[in-house]
This record gives structure tokens, sequence and C-alpha cells, in this order.
């Protein structure tokens, strides 16, 4: 996927994407109600295309704690079941996370919604999380995109993720250019250490000199005093807790959603486009 054929896919230079938490899903301690998980996902998914993204990604965030690898099959009824009413209703690009990393349920869910990419967090490596080793099965996801014919929907693959430190000393540019190179990647996602933490800006500089034609995105800690130090060289930004006021449980804000557009456009003036 080259940065010409991402930008195609958002309809802009800079894509902002709003998140979807999903409430806890049926068998996740924190369970409630079944009808709430579909209505905050159309409430939030309605603020979020109301405040200007150009994008929405799905996750079942209120499933902590996470499974490692695979997940219940209730997750994948419900996660499609919520994807295909936010499909439905607003048509944007759609991506679908399944936490905290179950690609073969991603692909499922994206192509049973005509979703267009999936997130994985650990793709390819392995990782200390807080769910214990994660090993990435990148072999293991192209070959299930293939035989289930989902070759159309693009991978999107964090390097470093949030929430984990890497088994073995690697040069971050190596492990990005091996989750390209190898593991096939469409697109990077670069976070800070936790949900909601900045990213680094030097990070970011140093994949786009490395990496001219590939699609970078910011996946945590965006807002609008900071946006501007990644603006030069992503082409996305994945964003959910600022747009929840800090807290991943609350409603999404539509005064915030708005303020971070707002600035993003006012960026991209600046810049010509």
């Amino acid at each position: 996927m080259t940065r010409s054929e991402f930008r195609s896919l958002f309809g802009t230079d800079k894509a902002l994407i709003g998140v979807v938490h999903l409430k806890p899903l049926p068998g996740s301690p924190l369970f409630t109600s079944k009808d709430e998980i579909f209505e905050r996902a159309l409430q939030d998914a309605e603020i979020l295309v109301k405040g200007g993204v150009s994008g929405l990604i799905v996750e079942n965030m209120g499933d902590r704690p996470f499974f490692k690898e695979e997940v219940p099959p209730q997750v994948v009824s419900f996660m499609t079941v919520a994807t295909l009413l936010i499909k439905r209703e607003f048509g944007l690009p759609i991506g679908v996370n399944v936490l905290r990393n179950d690609p073969k349920a991603a692909i499922s869910i994206a192509q049973a919604t005509d979703s267009e990419f999936i997130r994985i967090n650990v793709h390819m490596g392995a990782y200390v999380t807080d769910q214990g080793i994660i090993e990435g099965k990148a072999s293991d996801t192209l070959r299930f995109r293939r035989s289930t014919w989902a070759t159309s929907i693009k991978i999107f693959s964090d390097v470093r993720v949030k929430h984990a430190f890497p088994l073995g000393e690697y040069e971050i540019s190596v492990e990005a250019e091996e989750l390209i190179t190898r593991g096939l990647s469409d697109a990077l996602i670069v976070t800070g250490a936790a949900t909601g933490r900045m990213a680094d800006p030097k990070v970011l500089e140093h994949l786009r000199n490395q990496f001219q034609d590939v699609p970078l995105l910011v996946g945590s800690g965006v807002t609008p005093k900071n946006i501007d130090k990644f603006y030069p060289y992503a082409d996305g930004f994945i964003v959910g807790t600022y747009f929840r006021n800090g807290d991943v449980n609350n409603p999404v804000s539509l005064e915030r959603v708005k303020e971070l557009s707002k600035k993003l456009t006012s960026l991209i003036l600046e810049d010509g486009f």
C-alpha cells in the first residue's frame, strides 16, 4: 500500500481515525448489558463522524483484562454486529482491532462487514505484555487472509506497540523494515508507552526518512496541542483517549473531536494541500 493509496482510501491527505471503544462484551468481567454495547457504539460513531473524522476503528476495549491471543466466539459475533451497524449507518472506511492480538478474528469481522483494514498489535517478533509473552504470527495471518479471499483487507501493524516491551535488542528501524518486507504490512503505527501516552515525534521522523512511501500513523496520545509535532511525518492519526476526556470509559466528546479536526484542517491548509 502506497501513501497515495492510503490517501485515496480515506479521501484526505491526513486521515483522522476515531476509535469506537466497545463496552464490555458478554463473558468479560465488566459486562452489564447487551443493548448498551450497540447503543454506545452507534452513539460514539455518530459523534466522531459529526466531529469530522475520516475513518473509524472498532476495538473491544471494554473486555479487559484481554485474552492474549484467540478470543471466544461471542467476542467475534458481537464485534461483527457492532461493526456492521456502524458501517451501514455511516459508510466511512472502518478498521477492526481484536484485543489483545487476534488478527484472524479481526480479518473475519472485517470481511463479513466489508471493512477496509485491521490493526495488529504484535504482527512479528515477541513482546512482553500484561497478557504475558505474545509472539507475532505473520505467517499464519497472511495465509489465513489469502485462504479466505480477504486480500483486499489492509494490515496496519504496530511498531513497538504500547503496553509492551520487545524481547531482545533491535533497532526500531530494523523492526519496521521487517514488518514491511517480511510481514507484508500495508501501514505502520507508532505509539507511546501506554494508552493515551504521546508517541515520540523523533521516531516517526526517523521512520519517515527511512520509508518514503509507507503510510505511517500515530496511534496514541495525539491532541490539538501536539499534533503539529507529528504532522510533517504522519499520514494518519488514530485517536481514542483524547476524544473521551482522557478516560476510555467515557463517551466521545463532540467538542473534542471538532477541536482536533479543526486543528488538523488548519495544518493542512497551512501546508497548501
